[in-house]
């Protein structure tokens, strides 16, 4: 009799810890569980600003346009004629879009094209209201034209550039260094202001 009892006592604890035990493993599993979506849930946050970050980045990438004006001597050589262009800023200064611009040379009916297609552009800078603008050794070398023609291409230069409110004067360059002259007409030694004149 005894005998019997102690088995019903032992199955007893048995199946006690066998309800423990599952309970316990349930509890586990449910951490488990709130552990993995508050992980996931972290996850989702800090992917968000990354992705944020990545839609600022490709906003500042897309190029800026402006609309810049450039000036060409009309076919008789007596004023300067501003063309309206639209420029995109991809990684360059507006000075050096303008510029380069004004190289491209123009079609439209009565201008005339000054500037030797030779010349390549080198550096714009500007700097307390100085811009200095360096130019190859073509735009002397490859100049034709006597002192109206001179006249016309620095002209076409020393206007496209003051035409940005904050640049007062123009310093041409060649290869790095001042020259006299172009033409032997007009002296570039030292930076010209907005020839005003020319646009009459």
């Amino acid at each position: 009799m005894m005998k019997k009892y102690l088995q019903y006592v032992l199955m007893g604890i048995a199946v006690f810890a066998l309800v423990v035990t599952a309970g316990c493993g349930g509890q586990t599993n449910g951490k488990g569980a709130a552990d993995h979506g508050s992980s996931s849930s972290v996850q989702a946050e800090s992917t968000a600003p990354a992705s944020s970050a990545s839609s600022s980045s490709d906003t500042q990438k897309k190029d800026k346009k402006l609309t810049i004006k450039v000036y060409y001597p009309n076919d008789q050589g007596t004023k300067l004629i501003a063309v309206k262009r639209t420029v995109t800023l991809d990684q360059q200064e507006k000075y050096t879009a303008a510029m380069e611009s004004l190289m491209e040379g123009t079609t439209e009916k009565g201008q005339t094209n000054i500037l030797p297609k030779q010349a390549k552009l080198k550096s714009v800078k500007v700097a307390n209201g100085t811009a200095t603008v360096d130019f190859s050794q073509e735009l002397k070398k490859n100049f034709v034209g006597g002192s109206t023609g001179e006249t016309m291409l620095v002209g076409s230069i020393v206007d496209t550039l003051t035409e940005f409110p904050e640049v007062k004067q123009v310093q041409i360059l060649i290869e790095g260094k001042k020259v006299e002259t172009l033409g032997g007409h007009m002296d570039l030694t030292q930076p010209l202001t907005r020839m005003n004149d020319l646009l009459k």
